[in-house]
């Protein structure tokens, strides 16, 4: 089967923003590691949580893409948690210039299967996710990571 590749393009969620983006998923077939890798513009410097939501409806903007993509029922984590949503990848950092670079390989976000990706959304949120540690209500169904600032669908791309 070789390679499996999706893409997501990533717009600010409210359209008053110059958030902007494209990410590549890949996935190995043979040991099923899900690498994303990309780039993203217009972030405040800093820590900005990075999930993948259920939905890949963006009609409301961002706020449409339903909760984290958790097929498990699982509390939010960490992505090296063991009790965590599939969706839970942590944090990205953008530098002094707002820009993020991307990559991160995970395990729970395969692109083919029951529990695919493809069709979901990934989202960045304006605040740092406290990977369910935070102790704040929020923290273990969000990472109490705050508004959702720039989203994508994932769609396949072309393996050409």
């Amino acid at each position: 089967m070789g390679i499996l590749k999706a893409v997501a393009l990533i717009n600010g969620g409210d359209n008053t923003t110059t958030i902007r983006g494209s990410l590549q998923f890949t996935q190995d077939s043979t040991n099923g590691l899900t690498h994303v890798k990309g780039r993203i513009t217009g972030l405040n410097p800093g820590l900005h949580g990075f999930h993948i939501h259920s939905l890949g409806d963006t009609t409301n903007g961002c706020n449409s893409t339903g909760p984290h993509f958790n097929p498990l029922k699982k509390d939010h984590g960490g992505p090296l948690d063991k009790e965590r949503h599939a969706g839970d990848l942590g944090n990205i950092v953008a530098g002094p210039d707002g820009v993020a670079e991307v990559s991160i390989k995970d395990w729970q976000i395969p692109l083919s299967g029951p529990d695919s990706i493809l069709g979901r959304a990934v989202v960045v949120h304006a605040d740092p996710d406290d990977l369910g540690k935070g102790g704040h209500e929020l923290s273990k169904s969000t990472g109490n990571a705050g508004a959702r600032i720039g989203c994508g669908i994932i769609g396949l791309q072309s393996s050409v």
